[in-house]
């Protein structure tokens, strides 16, 4: 509960400083609210792959910590801020890059592209100092720091919320820029939660040394979870792309629609995210200290949760979010885009808590493969082929409904293969223990 407190703290606030920058956009027009939806393809993939990165490096800091071994943990840490350094600044160029041909590709029409593009630019202005911070606040959170993390997180969002009206809407003398003044607010509140974790990191709790040594093992340790982390990372915003495209056929205000129901139903979803985040160190600190019963006693609160949390986010929706979306946008294409989207997709919000623990848990014992899979199964096998054909049949209603029955099968898949993988990995350390004891004892599995 501590940890994820703080956890969801600072999702929460970084969820309404991204629902706030739409109901600003929402006032400036449908266009910009398509403008933001086209792009989040590209900025929840760009982050998901760092994300992956920061996946691997706390599934080997966690269990490190959990071992007493602390400067093994600092020389991890050190190298993992370095990995991805290298690897924000190519996504950078890569992405600037080919921006306009991508969205071109998506099927914006040129005066949304032209928006979705100059706010892309400039949101690449802080990839590399929000990276930095959201793997430093990760690490921060692997040693057990639980309230550094949250605050950071929530004062960069405060901080995204204050700068916007002066920056999209011009105001005390400031220029009017629109959706690349949301841009701009996005960075510079960025930019500088980047020097309080810096701060956090090398003066107070050291975990940033001026060392090189080993640093191709630091890599090949954190990439052996950090690689099928970010692959899975990046399947789900691939899978966006085509359903962003799929969607653009039917206009750009069903477009602007998904993009503000987004917004809101990650309200409610990143409560299961700041669990599943919370998950990961809680699992690898006990697991490497060997204390068993503590990792299922977690699952089996964690799992609980996830179902309790989606009904109750089911039924709120089911109420209050078609209100929700008319006080964002008043276009009636939009409202009712929305509306039909959040009273479909948050019924399998409880089942994606199923399949984000379990991924976070295969990751914290340093089993990368079983997520992979199941990102794999979940947007290439069942979600992308469902949509096109739900599209085909019911029209956009369809694919908010594919999205749905993929969470719920393979939150139920998920969930049976983590309980057997934990239980027989239980069983055979057990007897491991047992036998360097001298002892023919079994710890029991459950």
């Amino acid at each position: 509960m501590r940890l994820t407190g703080f956890m969801v703290m600072g999702m929460l606030s970084m969820n309404i400083a991204q629902l706030v920058e739409t109901v600003y956009l929402g006032i400036v027009g449908t266009k910009e609210l398509a403008a933001i939806a086209f792009s989040m393809p590209i900025t929840w993939g760009l982050m998901g792959l760092v994300r992956g990165l920061q996946i691997g490096a706390s599934s080997v800091i966690a269990r490190s910590m959990g071992m007493g071994d602390r400067s093994q943990a600092a020389r991890l840490a050190t190298h993992c801020e370095l990995l991805v350094l290298i690897l924000a600044t190519i996504f950078l160029f890569l992405v600037g890059t080919y921006a306009d041909p991508i969205f071109g590709a998506l099927g914006a029409d040129d005066e949304v592209r032209a928006l979705a593009v100059a706010y892309t630019h400039i949101w690449l202005i802080g990839l590399i100092p929000f990276t930095l911070s959201m793997v430093g606040t990760g690490l921060l959170r692997d040693t057990g720091r639980a309230a550094s993390p949250g605050i950071i997180m929530t004062t960069g969002s405060v901080l995204q919320m204050a700068f916007g009206p002066f920056l999209i809407f011009g105001l005390l003398g400031f220029p009017a820029l629109g959706v690349e003044g949301a841009a701009w607010s996005y960075v510079a509140a960025r930019s500088l939660t980047f020097f309080a974790t810096a701060y956090l990191l090398v003066i107070r709790d050291r975990l940033i040394i001026l060392s090189l040594e080993n640093v191709w093992q630091s890599w090949r340790d954190i990439l052996h979870v950090g690689l099928p982390a970010m692959a899975a990372s990046l399947i789900m915003p691939v899978s966006m792309l085509v359903i962003t495209r799929l969607l653009a056929g039917y206009g750009a205000s069903v477009v602007a629609g998904y993009g503000v129901a987004g917004r809101v139903d990650q309200m409610l979803t990143m409560v299961i995210m700041s669990l599943a985040s919370s998950i990961a160190p809680f699992v690898g600190q006990n697991w490497g200290a060997g204390k068993y019963d503590r990792v299922h006693e977690a699952l089996r609160i964690a799992y609980a949760f996830s179902i309790g949390w989606g009904i109750f986010s089911f039924i709120l929706m089911a109420l209050l979010g078609g209100p929700i979306v008319a006080l964002i946008n008043q276009d009636p294409e939009v409202v009712e885009t929305a509306a039909r989207y959040l009273l479909i997709v948050p019924f399998s919000i409880g089942f994606m808590g199923l399949m984000q623990v379990s991924s976070s848990t295969f990751n914290a014992l340093g089993k990368p493969f079983p997520p992979l899979v199941i990102s794999l199964l979940r947007s290439v096998v069942l979600y992308v082929p469902l949509a096109i054909a739900g599209s085909w049949l019911f029209g956009y209603v369809g694919i908010f409904c594919a999205l749905t029955l993929t969470s719920v099968v393979l939150g139920v898949v998920a969930w049976g293969w983590c309980r057997g993988v934990v239980r027989s990995e239980i069983v055979v350390r057990a007897r491991a223990d047992a036998g360097s004891a001298g002892s023919g004892a079994l710890a029991p599995a459950d």
